[in-house]
Order: C-alpha cells, then structure tokens, then sequence
C-alpha cells in the first residue's frame, strides 16, 4: 500500500523534473506553454471531467453514498470559511493562490490511484463522489479568485467555462436511459488521460523560472501543513463523532490529504497571477506528502481492516 503511494507520487514528480528539463533547453518556450494550458483547461480537462463521472459515478452509488457526498460538500464550505480567516495577513497575489489550494487539492489526479491502493473498490467509488463537489467548488468559487473581472463578468466566465459544462452534462449524463458508444467513452477516457501528464510538464516549466533557493518559503509550509495535517486531523475527528461508516471517513480523510493542485499553479499562470508562487507551493505540498500521505493512510486503515 505505502508501496503504491509512493510509485505515484514518484512519478508525478518524475514528469515536473521533465517539464523543468525541457524547458531549460530551450524545448518548450512560455508561447508553447500558454498554448498547453489552454488546450487542457478547454479540451482536455473536461474531457477528464465527463469521463470520470461516467466511469465511476452512478445514480445507484450516489443514492448509497449520500452520507459521503453531504460530507463532501460539508468540506467545501469548511474551505471557504477557513479561507477567510487563514491567509489574511499573506500579500493578495499569494493569498489568492493559497486559497484557491485550499479549496481544491490534487484528489483528481493524485487522490483516486492513492484511494484505490489503500482502500480498493468501493473505496474508489467513494473516491469518485468526493470530487463531485471539489470540481463544483474549484470552477465555481476558485475560477472567481483569479478573475479580475466585476462580479457580473465573472459570473458570466465561470457559467461558461467548459469544465462547468463538463460537470453540468457529466451530472445529466448520470439518469438519462441510455449509455453512449463504447468508442465515445472511449475518446473521453483517452483524451482526459492526458491531463496528469501534461498539467505536471506545465509545473515543472514554471518551477524553471524559480530561483531553487526560493523554494524554501514559509507561506508554502505554512499551506501544507494546513492543508495535510491540519485539516485531515480536524475532519477524521469530525467524522469519528458524527459516527461516519469507517470506509466513507478513511476517502474523506484521505482525499482531503492530498497535496495542491497541479491547476492552481496552471490557473495562475494563465490569469497573470503569482504562478512561480503557485508552482512552489504545489511542489513543496507534493514533496511533503510523500511522507504524510502514507502515514495517514496507515493509520485510517487501522479503523477498516
């Protein structure tokens, strides 16, 4: 199981390594890069987006799971209210990028093949609920943090973004009678499986900019440590109270464990944010969860098996 983990998060930092590399020589310029994340967050995310629900959502699992998706959404206004007292006294361009982290982690790309090694099948279909809301919350709420448009204007960016669609028809998609072509789902699977590779190369080319010795940042500490301790610890206690069903609570736990998203750093970039700062703090929160992410897993499974 630590095993498992571990090849996951290796691998993912294996490819910001390429990214890094490839950009130093010259083989991927700022122009490629900004035409890269474009293409993801357009075509390939949702993509992603709409073949995850069709793959490991149903009416009948969210019908079971009800608890989990409740607590799901539970977790998401948590964020939001912790976002309004956490990052006050951290500059605005750095405090938009923490915020947006807090509101969604890598639980999409990273957190399903770490849930599925540590708690299996069933696991995994929890897993799949527990996303429902982190993508409503992360193009909804977290799309607005980097819009510098009027509060009309971003309401009209984030009702038509594609991954809002994505969601939206992934949702319809679930009660309709009747399945798509094979070679359709198919097409989704195969395009969205390109999102991990290509949003981690775009990290690694940002973190190419950076100067190594500003990886050492205390507001990137400072997240991670909110963000894979304090806030796992808080909900495993929660949900030990509420008398959660001990598989439900071990993916909640788990999925809020993860470290940032690789998006924040993608986002950043693309709304002229602080994407240096964003790639820094998905770096640092990725490399310290290789050693939190097994610990916790470890001792949720004591409560399950």
């Amino acid at each position: 199981m630590v095993v498992s983990i571990l090849k996951t998060q290796l691998m993912i930092l294996i490819i910001i390594i390429i990214g890094f590399c490839v950009t130093k020589a010259g083989l991927l310029s700022q122009k490629t890069r900004s035409d890269i994340t474009d293409l993801v967050l357009y075509i390939i995310l949702p993509c992603n987006i709409f073949s995850a629900f069709h793959k490991g959502v149903s009416p009948e699992v969210l019908r079971q799971s009800i608890v989990v998706l409740i607590a799901a959404f539970g977790m998401q206004l948590i964020y939001m209210i912790l976002n309004r007292i956490l990052y006050n006294r951290i500059p605005q361009e750095r405090r938009i990028v923490l915020q947006y982290a807090t509101i969604t982690n890598n639980a999409g790309f990273m957190g399903l093949p770490v849930i599925e090694s540590v708690f299996g099948q069933t696991g995994l279909l929890y897993g799949a609920i527990v996303l429902i809301p982190l993508r409503i919350f992360m193009w909804t709420a977290g799309l607005s943090l980097f819009t510098k448009a009027d509060k009309k204007q971003r309401i009209k960016i984030v009702a038509t973004h594609p991954c809002i669609w994505a969601v939206l028809l992934g949702f319809a998609y679930l009660f309709v009678p009747f399945e798509l072509p094979v070679f359709i789902s198919d097409m989704f699977s195969f395009i969205g499986g390109s999102v991990t590779l290509l949003t981690m190369l775009i990290v690694g080319s940002i973190l190419s900019e950076v100067n190594p010795k500003d990886v050492i940042d205390k507001d990137c500490f400072f997240y991670s440590f909110i963000r894979l301790i304090a806030i796992p610890a808080v909900l495993y206690g929660a949900l030990t109270l509420l008398r959660i069903d001990h598989l439900a609570t071990g993916v909640i736990v788990l999925s809020s464990a993860m470290p940032a998203a690789v998006m924040t750093a993608m986002l950043a970039d693309k709304y002229g944010r602080d994407s240096a700062f964003a790639s820094k703090t998905v770096f640092v929160s990725t490399i310290i969860s290789m050693v939190t992410l097994p610990i916790i897993a470890v001792l949720l499974t004591q409560g399950v098996r």
